[in-house]
């Protein structure tokens, strides 16, 4: 909770009385402290993402994590790994078999992991279109991960997963990361290559890992940096073999 309404209403490039427009309408995700209102970094870039909304680049700022490289989607979507034919009835089996794939240290408790994840869904489901979820946790910090990691699962048979537009999920972005500002990071440039003409066909046809790979890496080198706009997810996934 380390932005105010100025900070905020700046990064979405909004009047503060904008912003307070959205609090009394109880659509952004506001806290109260000490009578006055703060904000969550992440919070607000994946609310933005859902809106389509642009954000400034400076919402990437993170005092704790200067110095750190910034993280390569696709070195984070090789650490992870691609994964077919996952299995599920629904979204808690879909979640336990990916949790149970990824590829974390020995001392991560998994069945915690998975309590975090299902609290998260409760709260607003990461579904964001055209199939596609990206589950992730708030609070990236608590599983002190190395590195950051994006597994991406294709699920034996597509779930209602409570997606705004109705559709069934077939394909999971799992997102895992050290730090919130390599959260941050990797949720906005997955945002932008989803909606690559490229990477979307590679996902919707469940294409080859090296053919996905070779689009995403292709497809983030395409990104400029001063490029920072916040999409909704669009991107097709349904079950699939590999």
């Amino acid at each position: 909770m380390n932005l105010s309404v100025r900070d905020t209403a700046g990064l979405l490039k909004v009047s503060e009385k904008t912003i307070y427009r959205w609090i009394k309408q109880q659509t952004i995700p506001a806290y109260r402290v000490q009578e006055q209102y703060r904000f969550n970094r992440a919070e607000i870039l994946e609310w933005a993402t859902s809106r389509r909304l642009n954000v400034s680049s400076e919402i990437f700022a993170e005092p704790e994590a200067e110095g750190q490289p910034v993280p390569s989607l696709l070195d984070a979507l090789e650490a992870g790994g691609v994964f077919y034919r996952v299995s599920g009835d629904d979204k808690e089996d879909a979640l336990r078999e990916a949790v149970e794939l990824l590829r974390l240290p020995d001392e991560v408790d998994r069945e915690f992991l998975l309590r975090v994840l299902l609290a998260r869904e409760a709260i607003a489901p990461t579904a964001c279109g055209d199939g596609v979820a990206i589950p992730h946790v708030r609070n990236p910090i608590v599983l002190h991960v190395e590195r950051p990691m994006v597994t991406l699962c294709f699920l034996e048979r597509p779930i209602e997963y409570g997606a705004l537009d109705g559709k069934p999920v077939g394909t999971l972005f799992m997102v895992i990361s050290p730090t919130t500002r390599a959260h941050l990071h990797l949720m906005a440039k997955l945002s932008f290559v989803l909606r690559d003409q490229g990477v979307r066909h590679a996902v919707e046809r469940q294409e080859s890992r090296l053919e996905i790979l070779r689009q995403i890496g292709r497809a983030e080198q395409e990104l400029a940096p001063s490029d920072v706009r916040a999409p909704s997810v669009a991107a097709a996934g349904s079950s699939g073999s590999g």
